[in-house]
């Protein structure tokens, strides 16, 4: 109870940039800290600020997995008017999910301040056909946050963390070019090479909202210099430039940016910047000419193209 308390309470001074008195405060803080038992005996908490409520996301990062989507939620955190849900949902693109309802849904939310925006990501929504519409239903006004990297890359990055995640689980695994080359010719049925063709994706999501609902994140360049990236953000979504260069630093051993917020640091999970197979070069070059052209028609479609291959 007194670890929940004390939650609160830095949630409160932390929203409000000051101190809060406490007296009176504390005990309206002990009636919103709510302890639910469960037939294991292990408990959950759920602690509510006043002042507080969940709501549905104002934000999306809709996707694309592997494409830096954790790190742009983790580094958006950093912002005081942000907040963020702690899991993938999956609300918009399994059925067994959307099925239980928009307050199903809400309930996953953090809880926020009238002066906060809530922030939801899964990576699944980019590619799922449901996903757009569904959204669409919810807010049509809606703003999405689409970070992408160099598709070649990211079908790499997509086959590492399956490979390392079959091999946690003990079961076998492929070399990637006896995945991605199938009888000689390139296997364009592998999951991960669908999950790269941003063009064929992009066009069901402008079926239901317009261009500029949808900002897309450099995530070749999130990785290398996050500041000029996270402050694009800060603008399509209106919010006051709170996020600083200081909030960040390269950890030379994980070879990629880390977290300095509130007085602590902190870095993604291991399983994040995960070495990478060598690749044949003639197995990456059949990829690089397999995705110029949708490459092309996606830059199209946005007015803006990026230095892939």
């Amino acid at each position: 109870m007194a670890f929940l308390l004390v939650s609160a309470y830095l949630l409160l001074t932390h929203a409000h940039g000051a101190p809060v008195e406490n007296g009176a405060l504390m005990e309206t803080l002990k009636s919103q800290v709510m302890l639910f038992s469960n037939k294991s005996e292990h408990y959950s908490a759920q602690v509510r600020p006043p002042g507080t409520s969940r709501r549905i996301p104002h934000t999306i990062i809709i996707g694309v997995r592997k494409g830096g989507t954790r790190a742009l939620l983790e580094m958006l955190d950093v912002h005081p008017n942000i907040v963020v849900a702690a899991t993938e949902v999956h609300f918009f693109d399994w059925d067994e999910n959307y099925v239980k309802g928009i307050d199903w849904y809400r309930g996953l939310m953090p809880f926020s301040y009238e002066n906060q925006i809530t922030i939801e990501k899964t990576p699944g929504y980019f590619t799922s056909p449901q996903a757009p519409e569904r959204i669409h239903d919810m807010n049509s006004s809606i703003k999405l946050l689409l970070i992408l990297r160099d598709p070649t890359e990211r079908v790499i990055s997509d086959y590492t963390q399956v490979y390392y995640n079959r091999l946690e689980s003990h079961k076998p695994v492929q070399l990637f070019e006896d995945i991605v080359i199938k009888n000689g010719a390139l296997n364009t049925k592998y999951k991960a090479i669908q999950r790269s063709l941003y063009d064929i994706h992009m066009e069901r999501w402008l079926k239901h909202f317009h261009l500029d609902q949808i900002h897309i994140v450099d995530g070749n360049t999130l990785i290398k210099d996050p500041l000029p990236e996270l402050q694009k953000v800060e603008r399509f979504l209106n919010l006051p430039s709170r996020i600083m260069s200081s909030n960040f630093y390269f950890n030379q051993t994980k070879g990629f940016y880390c977290i300095r917020s509130d007085g602590r640091e902190r870095c993604l999970h291991e399983s994040k910047g995960r070495p990478h197979p060598v690749v044949n070069s003639t197995v990456l070059e059949q990829l690089y000419s397999y995705f110029r052209e949708h490459n092309a028609n996606f830059y199209r479609m946005i007015n803006h193209s990026f230095d892939w291959h």
